[in-house]
């Protein structure tokens, strides 16, 4: 059964603490990101090791196998833009991300059918190259900035923020 997909604009995440998961961004400094990042992925290998790891608790909620393909994902995008701001950085311009649909790419990559082996693996592997080029991010560059489609407008510093926010939410929605 299909997901109904996501359409709030999660970048209040910057501004206030999420009473899902916790998570405040006035709590997090620049250099969390990247122990988080690999913390996520961590934890992500526990639960996709789990013999229900493909099990959705409900019809409306993701299989913790979803999320972390789901996760996997995010983190690989994430690198892309990061770097897509940094060479922006170079030449002037502020790069504007495409789109990317969340829910459409786990339909067509058929998240809830791939191996949670896998999964982890490519996901650890993901985790640790982003992590990698936030830490290599200079303090100096941090404020270089980036648009999504929408017109959300990021800094390095906060772009960085809202991603991790995403990990840690979804290891939230995943716990065991």
């Amino acid at each position: 059964m299909p997901i109904v997909p996501d359409t709030k604009n999660w970048t209040w995440v910057l501004e206030r603490a999420c009473a899902d998961c916790g998570f405040d961004p006035a709590a997090i400094d620049y250099a969390d990101v990247p122990p988080l990042t690999r913390e996520s992925a961590s934890r992500f290998a526990e639960v996709l090791a789990r013999p229900d790891a493909r099990v959705r608790p409900d019809d409306s909620t993701w299989s913790p196998l979803e999320y972390g393909a789901h996760v996997r994902d995010v983190c690989r995008l994430f690198e892309v833009r990061l770097q897509q701001m940094l060479r922006g950085a170079t030449d002037g311009t502020v790069p504007r991300f495409a789109n990317w649909d969340q829910d459409e790419t786990a339909v067509t990559d058929r998240y809830g059918e791939q191996d949670p082996a896998s999964v982890a693996t490519e996901l650890a592997e993901a985790a640790a190259v982003v992590a990698r080029s936030f830490e290599s991010v200079p303090a100096a560059e941090r404020d270089r900035r980036g648009e999504r489609s929408d017109g959300a407008t990021f800094t390095v510093d906060s772009f960085a923020r809202y991603f991790i926010h995403d990990l840690v939410h979804h290891v939230h929605d995943v716990r065991g």
